[in-house]
């Protein structure tokens, strides 16, 4: 019979220390005990990305990750992106270019995107739309998304 275990993590930046059941995921922390709800409750299957989230930096669908395999691990939310001084540029250029209707998937792209900026700055049109890919939204045509993500991309590149 599992039992439950003591999950030591750190979620944008804080220490955690709590009781999780073996079987318990990712995504059911976050969201119960954390009650950081910004990262969605999508198809539960890992087909969606709404529930992308950032494990040691990189992206990691929660609803199909094991809370427990988080042992020691950074994890960063939605909740995280944003500084005292603002939101991410990312989140900047989706507002700025209205590129979430219901945003209900927007902290998936989000997550995704800072990923790739962190890891390829100056990606091609090729690798940004792959990377876009792997979440769904079902409001937009992705126009927006897209625009939104080449505007975040110059900033982000000119960083490094």
């Amino acid at each position: 019979m599992p039992t439950d275990r003591i999950l030591s993590f750190t979620v944008n930046g804080e220490p955690v220390r709590l009781l999780v059941e073996p079987a318990q995921t990712l995504l059911e922390v976050l969201r119960g005990p954390l009650r950081l709800t910004g990262t969605k409750h999508g198809c539960d299957v890992g087909d969606c990305g709404a529930c992308t989230v950032l494990v040691d930096g990189a992206p990691r669908l929660s609803c199909i990750t094991l809370a427990v395999g988080c042992e020691g691990a950074r994890v960063e939310t939605i909740e995280g992106v944003a500084t005292p001084a603002g939101p991410d540029p990312i989140q900047a250029a989706f507002d700025h270019h209205v590129a979430a209707q219901c945003g209900y998937c927007t902290p998936g792209f989000v997550m995704t995107l800072r990923h790739l900026f962190a890891e390829n700055p100056t990606a091609n049109e090729a690798e940004l739309r792959e990377a876009l890919g792997s979440n769904l939204c079902r409001c937009t045509g992705y126009t927006k998304i897209l625009t939104a993500a080449r505007e975040a991309q110059a900033i982000y590149a000119g960083k490094s």
